[in-house]
């Protein structure tokens, strides 16, 4: 297993020294910061395309490796341009690349040319990829007031509310959590002692008229009344209505007056009453036929 202990020697002081490499006069990066104090790094370069020496005019292909001088030229607003010198591995030419923010890409400065061999789809009937010059605005000054307006649309409706969402987002997840769980106990605790208050009158009610236990209380509030207002006057209604119909109703006979009849209809009647009694008495007592009993 390799080891990773270093050795400090018995003249280091680490208030002085601060680390090993201050103390043996070295760069943390070695050999390849002997020119930093001009601002040079000996950094890694790869080819991003076929080039031609301009010293010895052989061809170099696209991704050949060099031990390039890397140091800083300029700036494209805050994006630093950077310079990769080269020394060429067939002869003794130095050539000079630097990077291109605007356009995204390398160029070549000087000591080589670059095999072009890009395609232009300008050319091909397209549109140009990196046009960061705008010069061809809008003809129809409509047609940009357009524009301006479907922008200005899209920020309100689309951007404002995304922007919106994710500060609260962002709130959310970075606020103090000691605050935020305070806050939610504080609103627990309010929130326990209303509870205990209402279980107590609750009891109390319950106690005083003799309710079980398990019987749930309504909410003590307008709606609950006017309900229970309702309620008792419909039971109310429902008792008045089986307690008349339980009631012993009282009859009142009707006197009707008999039909006066003469002396002679009414002898006439009794008569024929008689004999329709003697008939019926002759007709039970009569005795057996003879020849039905010799039968």
């Amino acid at each position: 297993m390799q080891g990773f202990n270093k050795y400090y020697p018995p003249d280091y002081d680490p208030d002085k020294h601060q680390s090993l490499n201050a103390y043996r006069g070295k760069h943390a990066l070695g050999d390849r910061a002997r020119k930093l104090d001009k601002g040079i790094l000996i950094t890694r370069f790869e080819l991003p395309f076929n080039i031609w020496c301009g010293t010895c005019n052989n061809h170099i292909g696209m991704g050949v490796r060099y031990n390039a001088e890397k140091k800083k030229v300029g700036a494209y607003y805050s994006t630093p341009i950077y310079s990769f010198r080269c020394k060429c591995h067939l002869c003794d030419g130095w050539f000079e690349i630097q990077t291109d923010p605007k356009n995204t890409r390398y160029v070549v400065v000087s000591g080589a040319r670059q095999k072009d061999e890009e395609w232009d789809p300008e050319e091909n009937g397209g549109f140009a990829i990196h046009d960061t010059d705008g010069k061809a605005g809008p003809a129809d000054p409509l047609a940009a007031l357009e524009k301006t307006t479907e922008a200005q649309d899209h920020v309100a409706k689309v951007q404002i509310p995304r922007i919106e969402a994710l500060q609260g987002v962002s709130d959310h997840y970075n606020n103090d959590p000691y605050a935020l769980s305070s806050m939610v106990r504080r609103r627990f605790r309010a929130e326990k002692k209303i509870e205990a208050q209402k279980r107590a009158d609750d009891d109390m009610i319950k106690g005083k008229y003799g309710l079980p236990e398990g019987l749930k209380l309504v909410e003590d509030d307008a709606e609950a009344k006017h309900q229970a207002r309702d309620e008792w006057a419909r039971a109310r209604m429902d008792y008045e209505a089986e307690r008349n119909s339980k009631r012993p109703r009282l009859s009142i006979p009707s006197f009707q007056p008999r039909p006066t009849l003469d002396p002679v209809s009414s002898l006439k009647a009794r008569i024929l009453d008689n004999t329709r009694r003697s008939s019926t008495l002759a007709s039970k007592s009569k005795p057996p036929d003879r020849k039905v009993l010799l039968k």
